[in-house]
């Protein structure tokens, strides 16, 4: 699985010890509706306290979470708020911790509560463009990213739930599916590595979840031909989706890319689009 972190949106959590019961003092941010309270149900509280006790220091502790992300928007808001709160919990107690112990706490964290998948909590980490080789043991690879396009993601004001986009993927599928498909992914990778939007261009062409999800898109067909037609190298579903990422050579042509998308929508429904760098580095503290 790879994971790409974009610049310019993410979560913002904080954590501060405490003696009392362990609580989420305040949500804001991107559908904090939506967000649970409870911290045994909401993914930042459990990778915080996931931290604590591999640390071998359990504490309560405080929340106060600003999300950018949406909620089942397929951006992995879920992921952004894990890693924010095992890394939130690391420095709140000064501990040295390393890129291991923050992964594995906020896998945690995502796990509760989307599924067990590494992709968006390794971008988050790690920054850039990542491979999960593994989840048992964890092992992800921070992928060499040469390229400096921009990353445009259009997301149409529907959600699509994690769980829900993973039932409607093939379970088998045969080998004239199978054989092009990691071709296309080592392709994919290799251009980010060098830099070729030629075969970027070649190699985004998902045949196992774009045809199965883009039903779940509203005018997905239209809106991917708006982006290609206005410059982007390629097009596709971000996660499970209904977000969709293109890659262009500039921010020009992203933002270009971003206002097509958003006219080939029309009024099917509303959107939002962002336009941004990769991200170089992963989560940090602020």
């Amino acid at each position: 699985m790879l994971g790409l972190a974009v610049a310019g949106l993410g979560d913002v959590v904080s954590l501060e010890l405490t003696k009392g019961p362990t609580r989420i003092a305040s949500i804001t941010g991107r559908d904090a509706d939506l967000v649970p309270r409870d911290p045994a149900r909401n993914a930042a509280a459990i990778a915080a306290r996931a931290w604590f006790e591999r640390a071998g220091e359990p504490r309560s502790f405080t929340l106060r979470i600003r999300k950018g992300l949406p909620v089942s928007g397929g951006l992995g808001g879920s992921a952004a708020s894990s890693v924010a709160g095992a890394l939130a919990a690391a420095l709140a107690t000064g501990q040295r911790h390393d890129r291991a112990s923050i992964l594995d706490a906020a896998f945690a964290g995502e796990s509760a509560v989307a599924g067990r998948h590494l992709d968006n909590v390794a971008a988050c980490v790690l920054g850039g463009l990542t491979l999960v080789r593994s989840l048992d043991p964890i092992d992800v690879v921070a992928l060499p990213v040469n390229a400096k396009w921009w990353v445009v993601l259009f997301t149409p004001g529907v959600r699509i739930e994690t769980k829900a986009a993973r039932k409607v993927l093939p379970q088998r599928v045969g080998r004239e599916v199978w054989v092009p498909q990691m071709a296309n992914t080592l392709a994919l990778a290799h251009a980010f590595a060098t830099g070729d939007g030629a075969l970027l261009s070649r190699a985004l062409d998902d045949h196992f979840a774009e045809p199965a999800r883009a039903r779940l898109i509203p005018r997905f067909a239209e809106v991917k031909a708006a982006a290609l037609a206005a410059g982007a190298f390629g097009c596709s579903i971000s996660g499970s989706g209904p977000t969709m990422f293109a890659l262009d050579p500039s921010e020009a042509v992203g933002r270009r890319c971003a206002a097509a998308m958003r006219r080939a929508l029309g009024r099917a429904a509303p959107s939002r689009a962002h336009v941004g760098r990769i991200a170089r580095r992963g989560a940090h503290a602020k």
